[in-house]
């Protein structure tokens, strides 16, 4: 499969199957064009017909020199690469489940009222309540018995707001260190937080202890506040930007991420980024707010032209500051060409509900933070483990050929299918995709290798 598209000057070739990409002069572009149709018709790797390369010669050489028309051919030849995975997947199921990650729900409890919430203010569909050190100790030996001969393990500290039960996240980091030796793991601690009770005792043991920070901000102050206020309603920006800063500069800014979303309020969120970066934060994500279309806020399909602008506006502004030696990492552009995911990772995504699993604060085992408290997806507790293996197994077989809309899409491969929870709460399904998503997603990739080709030049 074939995709090519402009971008910033660029004439960008893509081939979905086998992963290359190539920046190619106008006239290997048009003949692509010419030839794409017809090449998806072949069942196999072999050379194109004559008729067909006949074809391309006639319409194109009122344009270029029949020299330049047969060297593109040949260039051409080189891509048709029709390998496919797509045998692979019968084998999702009987593959034995090993779990590497958890999402500790640490807190069902938070010190701001977002507007844009999906764990309204921290409840998740029910009541408010911090996890126990016993709770999370059990979640751990889940995690270790669950983890099979894979030594490194994966634990977000996830809320609601984790630093409103520090305590027990300092106690759980500590278990989990004195079980490392003993069962021949690694954990890798990471935290997500508003900041409101950031200081530096807690700045300084994560520094020592989490391998990456999650520091949730909208972007400016008329933004961040108009979507994360106090629950009185004072914004937050003025109150948390300050620790953020702190904080990155002593990571040396690394192993962290500014983490905003956009809304419908701010379609111009490219602004939002260029002010993280602005702010001094060099590692940084902001992402579309996912909500029901009745919210003021929730973003429609209308709204798609002026958003893929924006982000191919924000990757021009991206190479810029990347060639003045002002760069900064945005994650949505961040993509590996060399080697990226395994197959499996590339036809299955997150893991989410096999691999990985949110654990509310009483020990119930979901599929995702997305999925918490919604009963149809309880897969278990850390007491007696993973009971729901009809739902597991589900989940197994969530991958880019069971979903419809993926089989034919570019970038199937590199988003994995997308969000299953989106999914679902869009369409019902998780094998269906939420559309907005992948028309954002597209875009995304395309700006990321127009970015890759712009900086090795």
């Amino acid at each position: 499969m074939i995709h090519q598209y402009k971008n910033n000057g660029y004439d960008i070739i893509m081939d979905v199957n086998s992963g290359a990409v190539h920046v190619v002069e106008d006239v290997v572009y048009d003949a692509v064009a010419c030839l794409s149709e017809r090449l998806e018709d072949l069942e196999k790797p072999e050379p194109i017909p004559e008729e067909l390369r006949e074809e391309v010669v006639n319409r194109l050489s009122g344009t270029y020199e029949l020299s330049d028309i047969e060297d593109a051919l040949s260039d051409i030849q080189e891509l048709i690469d029709r390998e496919e995975y797509q045998d692979y997947v019968i084998d999702f199921k009987k593959r034995k489940t090993v779990v590497k990650a958890l999402c500790l729900h640490i807190a069902h409890d938070c010190n701001l009222a977002c507007r844009y919430c999906f764990a309204e203010e921290g409840e998740y569909h029910g009541r408010r309540a911090v996890m126990s050190f016993e709770v999370g100790k059990k979640a751990l030996d889940f995690l270790i018995a669950g983890s099979g001969s894979r030594r490194n393990l994966e634990v977000d500290f996830f809320g609601g707001e984790p630093l409103m039960n520090w305590e027990v996240v300092k106690q759980l980091v500590e278990y989990g260190r004195s079980r490392e030796e003993i069962h021949n793991k690694r954990f890798r601690f990471t935290l997500t937080t508003n900041g409101v009770l950031l200081n530096d005792e807690i700045m300084e043991f994560c520094n020592r202890e989490m391998s990456n920070v999650v520091l949730s901000l909208d972007g400016r102050k008329e933004v961040n506040d108009r979507m994360r206020p106090f629950r009185k309603g004072a914004g937050s920006y003025d109150l948390i930007v300050p620790k953020f800063q702190k904080f990155a500069e002593s990571r040396n800014q690394t192993n962290y991420y500014v983490r905003g979303t956009f809304t419908r309020n701010n379609l111009d969120f490219s602004e939002d980024v260029l002010h993280f970066a602005d702010l001094g934060f060099k590692q940084m994500s902001i992402e579309p707010v996912v909500a029901s279309p009745e919210e003021p806020y929730a973003i429609r399909e209308e709204d798609l032209p002026r958003i893929l602008d924006e982000y191919d506006k924000l990757a021009v502004e991206y190479v810029k500051r990347r060639k003045e030696g002002r760069g900064f990492n945005f994650f949505h552009f961040m993509i590996d060409l060399d080697q990226g995911p395994c197959v499996a990772k590339r036809l299955s995504g997150c893991g989410s509900g096999i691999e990985y699993l949110a654990v509310t604060p009483w020990g119930d085992l979901y599929p995702c933070h997305q999925f918490v408290g919604q009963e149809g997806f309880l897969l278990g507790n850390v007491d007696d483990g993973i009971t729901n293996t009809d739902l597991r197994d589900e989940f197994k077989l969530c991958n880019v050929y069971a979903k419809d809309k993926c089989r034919n899409c570019f970038a199937r491969f590199y988003c994995s299918g997308g969000c299953a929870a989106n999914s679902y709460h869009f369409h019902g399904s998780i094998t269906d995709a939420y559309d907005i998503g992948c028309e954002m997603q597209k875009k995304r990739i395309e700006c990321s290798i127009m970015i890759k080709a712009a900086l090795a030049e």
